[in-house]
């Protein structure tokens, strides 16, 4: 591929909600433009971006992917996002790397989720936004439902761009409103013919021409004396529309069939925002101060690494967006946030699994280094004399955690090994070691992302892996101040073992024990108070009744008696142990479940059920009320995390994926008894295994 300037440079993220086609619409663009010699199909396996061994099985995009074409004298890098919401992050890696977002749908849809989710992130972006209508040419289904579908919500902004030309359920052809001429497509080439004579032409025409109008004072004086524009300065009005957002180009296409894609191309190389113009960045520099940094070669280096692949054969992949100057082999770039020089070596661009060498990655332009260990997503390259940092990646955050259980013992460093390689490439995975239930917890997006994640493990590196419900962490606590003797005395010739304490139990307001003396008299000697602690420490970490840690105890040490000759800190310490035994079953020794703080964010219509579900995992509803968005609710509660296990899954499957959710530790508190209980019992059961 020949080398392009910024100028003529496009960055088009392709996102929308699953099953909608995009990875068939981009790999009819790549076809049309001659980037693939073949239409892949993805019920055949046979496409350029979905070519992860993953992705084949599921017949669905589950990382984002890239592809570079060439169209009219411009590259258009094209990101492949998928729609499935558990692969949310590859969709956030192609947003942030984008200028301009083309959202797909299909014919005879509403609005669907992954429709808003894209407008929304492309918002957020601040990048301009087309919608590409497929399956037009499929039976039944309506591009004009679907359009004024998406009308209603975004108002008159939508502009018709390419619709169809239907008769009876058939497409006859499509008609560019850009150029006023119609088209008829065999085999996805395009035959011109004649501009049919159909109502809804007539109408769309208005509705274009009005919106394009609206973007220029003398283009909008010219509409309203009803005189015609010319191409140019239609094109002129398109451009203004989408870089300011007042346009919102729709095409509709069909790419199974390469119908159309032609115009789409044309659209999208014509009028959307070029990288010279509008890849520039806010930035954060290294004294504190923010500022706007222009897309320009000549300037010092900032780029932004917005996707990594761990290739078996390559090695690391790190995908770049360069912002500000050139990235080229064997120069050095810095990491702020390593504080290290990067040695540059091998560059490539890449069109699905194939790669390309290239000289260099200039400014406005997207490309792939290899082998940089010490770089990872979100990451920004510079230079050492203009150090700054480019906003990061948007990735949401993990909600779904699950116990890795290993097939066969031993693994478990292979599996922490392996996890930390897929965290690589995938920063929504998060993966912990919980100490205290002695578990390995991985967290994801859903129950298909962390399948997905079991299913690398086990063709990438080698170990089976099932997922369980992971375990919860009580606690346990007294509610009743008790006292109790300990007394330890064994004689085993020669020196024998005495140890004897008196000491009082009760509540407080600690997560830890809280231990005190108050010995008279010299009862107990001061040294053999370190060993009595010592040995209360180790009772309370075992608890009691189910074996969990114990907290807001106090202890406190104030009687005894001890033996010149037989007593030692073991004997304290064992004399300590026996006192706490002697007590625990006169305390009314309580079990504490971990309670979380739910805020959950949900459509109006779904509130109740949402409450609902929450009530009956024995939560407590806080507070309710409009959320910042519109048609929003948002609901605070606190509720046991032992009932949160498929919570992501029940609000996804509620809102059809619109909610949202974030838990976090409260505090412990007294669970119920038939709750502790079953806790207790299952602990004993677990001790006879």
């Amino acid at each position: 591929m020949k080398a392009y300037s910024a100028d003529h440079i496009r960055n088009i993220a392709v996102a929308g909600h699953g099953g909608k086609g995009k990875t068939t619409l981009c790999e009819a663009m790549l076809y049309i433009s001659g980037a693939s010699d073949r239409l892949g199909r993805v019920a055949d396996g046979n496409t350029v971006l979905d070519f992860d061994a993953e992705e084949k099985r599921r017949k669905s995009s589950v990382s984002s992917a890239m592809a570079a074409i060439e169209w009219n004298d411009t590259k258009i890098n094209l990101l492949d996002a998928p729609g499935l919401f558990d692969f949310e992050g590859g969709s956030a890696e192609a947003v942030r790397a984008a200028d301009a977002v083309l959202i797909v749908t299909s014919a005879g849809s509403g609005v669907d989720v992954g429709t808003q989710k894209a407008f929304k992130a492309a918002e957020k972006r601040g990048a301009a936004k087309f919608f590409a209508i497929t399956k037009t040419d499929s039976d039944h289904r309506s591009f004009y439902k679907t359009f004024d579908a998406l009308k209603e919500v975004y108002g008159n902004k939508l502009c018709p761009t390419v619709i169809p030309h239907m008769e009876g359920n058939l497409v006859k052809c499509y008609v560019n409103l850009i150029t006023g001429t119609a088209y008829a497509y065999k085999d996805g080439k395009a035959q011109k013919v004649d501009m049919p004579s159909d109502p809804a032409i007539a109408d769309m025409t208005d509705a274009f021409m009005e919106t394009v109008a609206s973007t220029d004072d003398a283009l909008m004086e010219k509409f309203f004396e009803g005189e015609t524009f010319t191409k140019e300065e239609i094109l002129k009005g398109m451009r203004i529309g989408v870089a300011d957002g007042s346009i919102y180009p729709v095409y509709a296409v069909a790419g199974l069939t390469a119908a159309a894609i032609d115009q789409l191309l044309d659209g999208l190389a014509g009028s959307a925002p070029d990288a010279q113009n509008h890849a520039g960045e806010k930035v954060e520099y290294e004294n504190g101060e923010t500022g706007d940094l222009p897309c320009n070669e000549s300037a010092p280096l900032a780029a932004i690494c917005f996707k990594t692949v761990a290739d078996p054969f390559v090695g690391k992949m790190s995908f770049f967006k360069v912002i500000s100057g050139k990235l080229a082999p064997d120069s050095v770039a810095y990491n702020p946030r390593t504080g290290e020089n990067e040695k540059i070596g091998k560059i490539v661009t890449v069109r699905g699994a194939k790669q390309e060498d290239t000289k260099q990655i200039i400014a406005g332009d997207i490309g792939v280094l290899t082998k940089l260990s010490g770089v990872k997503t979100g990451d920004t390259l510079c230079d050492n004399k203009n150090v700054l940092t480019l906003k990061d990646v948007d990735f949401p955050e993990p909600c779904l955690s699950m116990a890795v259980k290993v097939a066969k013992k031993g693994e478990e460093e292979k599996v922490a090994a392996g996890l930390q390689r897929l965290m690589e490439e995938d920063p929504t995975i998060r993966y912990t070691n919980n100490t205290e239930t002695r578990e390995q917890v991985l967290s994801g997006l859903g129950e298909q992302h962390l399948d997905v994640i079991v299913s690398k493990l086990k063709t990438k590196f080698g170990v089976s892996v099932t997922l369980e419900v992971p375990k919860v962490a009580y606690r346990e606590t007294i509610r009743k101040a008790v006292e109790a003797q300990g007394r330890h005395k064994k004689q085993s010739g020669g020196h024998g073992q005495f140890g004897d304490v008196w000491i009082k139990f009760e509540p407080c307001d600690s997560d830890d024990l809280v231990f005190e003396t108050a010995v008279v008299g010299g009862s107990v000697p001061k040294n053999y108070f370190p060993a009595v602690e010592k040995g209360l420490r180790e009772c309370v970490e075992r608890g009691f009744a189910a074996n969990y840690p114990m907290v807001g105890l106090k202890a406190t040490l104030y009687d005894g008696s001890y033996h010149p000759v037989d007593s030692s800190e073991m004997a304290f310490k064992t004399a300590a142990s026996i006192c706490f035994k002697n007590a625990m079953p006169k305390a009314d020794v309580a079990i504490l479940e971990p309670i979380g703080t739910l805020t959950a964010l949900m459509p109006d219509d779904n509130l109740g059920d949402i409450m609902g579900d929450v009530t009956k995992r024995r939560g407590r509803v806080l507070g309710m009320g409009p959320a910042d968005e519109p048609k929003m609710q948002e609901l605070v509660a606190e509720v046991p995390m032992a009932e949160m296990g498929d919570f992501s899954t029940v609000l996804r499957s509620v809102t059809a994926g619109r909610g949202s959710y974030r838990f976090a530790f409260a505090r412990y508190e007294q669970a119920p008894r038939e709750v502790a209980d079953k806790v207790i019992a299952e602990r004993a059961a677990q001790k006879e295994e």
